[in-house]
């Protein structure tokens, strides 16, 4: 009798455990959808396009991991301070945007391995009175940057006596910003620099060559879901030794040729 009762408590924690650590992975296969957030504005990594369809360099590999997993995907919008909310909170399952894997962010999601390098650096509108980096450290200089993002924490770091003027929403904001005088300089992730800038006439802007830093840049997930978060693991290492990471990246990233096409 003990080892009837023995047995069969075995096969019921058994039971429990598997449905414990059914995963992510299982939701998303049963669901058969994968849930995104991206960031509303942010070229080359994500944007809506002249067809109407959402594209850029995160997007698609977000949608090669779909088809990997063989299911539909779903990409949910979010301003950049609304992503990693967004994430928390359930509404989607992984994130993909140009996002730096900070160790403050890193108390709240969990970040993949690094998929690429860049940095932030500094631009102006071509023409004016700030050529160099030092210029933008005048007393006074007003410095338009991304609510929450790391070019913010650097541009405070880098310029202690400018104005630094957080702007909620997507890079282009800090673009426009710029275009229009209401900043005297920006400070944003290179990529989306060059990336954004293509939407203006050649030469608009100044993007110094100096680095204010040198980052990775990740996806993430949330803590609950180690098994997505080894999935997402896996899926880099495959896309960067069959190649089609850094066709990717020489497309959206290195190269303008997306602009021509979307």
């Amino acid at each position: 009798m003990n080892i009837t009762k023995v047995f069969a408590a075995a096969v019921a924690l058994a039971s429990i455990t598997a449905a414990a650590n059914a995963g992510t992975l299982d939701d998303i296969a049963k669901r058969g959808e994968l849930r995104v957030a991206v960031q509303t504005q942010g070229p080359p990594f994500s944007l809506v396009d002249a067809a109407g369809e959402r594209t850029g360099s995160s997007v698609e590999l977000a949608e090669l991991m779909a088809k990997e997993m063989g299911v539909k995907i779903t990409f949910l919008d979010f301003d950049w301070d609304g992503l990693i909310p967004a994430l928390l909170s359930g509404k989607a399952d992984l994130l993909v945007a140009d996002m730096t894997p900070t160790l403050a962010r890193g108390m709240k999601v969990a970040f993949t391995k690094p998929y690429m390098y860049t940095g932030s650096t500094v631009f102006t509108k071509a023409g004016g009175k700030f050529n160099t980096t030092g210029d933008c450290k005048a007393k006074g200089t007003k410095i338009a940057v991304l609510l929450g993002a790391t070019g913010e924490k650097e541009a405070k770091a880098a310029f202690p006596d400018a104005e630094i003027k957080s702007y909620k929403g997507g890079g282009p904001l800090l673009l426009d910003a710029v275009n229009n005088g209401q900043a005297d300089c920006g400070v944003n992730d290179v990529s989306a620099v060059k990336g954004q800038s293509t939407a203006y006439p050649a030469g608009s802007f100044t993007i110094m060559p100096d680095m204010l830093s040198k980052e990775p840049l990740a996806f993430a997930t949330r803590y609950d879901e180690p098994d997505l978060l080894i999935w997402m693991n896996q899926f880099l290492d495959q896309v960067t030794l069959d190649g089609r990471l850094q066709k990717n990246l020489d497309y959206w990233v290195n190269s303008d040729n997306w602009k021509k096409d979307h």
